[in-house]
């Protein structure tokens, strides 16, 4: 390319788009824990203490909820922000995506879901995909997949959860909202 096009040659690289690159001699890392501490500076969580879980067990939210209202433009930032970090994270995947639900009208009930998942993130701020260097020989492809039964209250409808591995790294993961409704098991 260089003897077509006037460029020249930055070194490996380090960080693009926020995300942070990590060369090893075994592994290549995919990482954003300034961008995830800079969120959590943003939200106001930056003192928060960490959580080990992303959401309390069998939350169930509505967007029929009761609760106070919250400023919209904060929750919808935040949710923003949140959506940018699953590039790395897919851990958060599904719990960012069930926040997301609510962005319309938040209310004070969904907006604890959302610090829960900031203290987590608070808790796990250096994670990210560990691609680790193989010879290709021992490469499988392994897929994981999911769906919660009738997760959305309002609706009724499941979501489908995918992961894909290439060895022990993830490449692919998907949430999707199923579009019929599911009386049973």
């Amino acid at each position: 390319m260089a003897a077509h096009f006037r460029m020249s040659d930055l070194g490996a690289l380090t960080y693009y788009l926020g995300i942070e690159v990590r060369q090893g001699k075994e592994e290549l890392t995919l990482g954003q824990s300034a961008y995830a501490s800079k969120l959590l500076e943003r939200s106001g969580m930056a003192k928060c203490k960490p959580c080990v879980t992303l959401m309390e067990e069998r939350l169930k939210l509505t967007k029929a909820s009761t609760a106070v209202k919250v400023d919209a433009t904060l929750y919808r930032s935040i949710i923003g922000g949140l959506r940018y970090l699953v590039h790395t994270r897919p851990d958060i995947a599904f719990a960012m995506g069930y926040v997301s639900l609510f962005m319309e009208d938040p209310r004070e009930d969904h907006w604890a879901a959302v610090k829960r998942l900031l203290c987590y993130v608070k808790g796990a701020v250096d994670q990210g995909i560990i691609f680790p260097k193989t010879d290709g020989s021992r490469l499988q492809l392994i897929v994981f997949s999911d769906a919660d039964m009738t997760g959305d209250i309002d609706k009724r409808w499941s979501t489908s959860r995918v992961l894909i591995f290439i060895g022990s790294a993830p490449i692919s993961w998907l949430l999707l909202k199923q579009k019929v409704v599911v009386l049973s098991t």
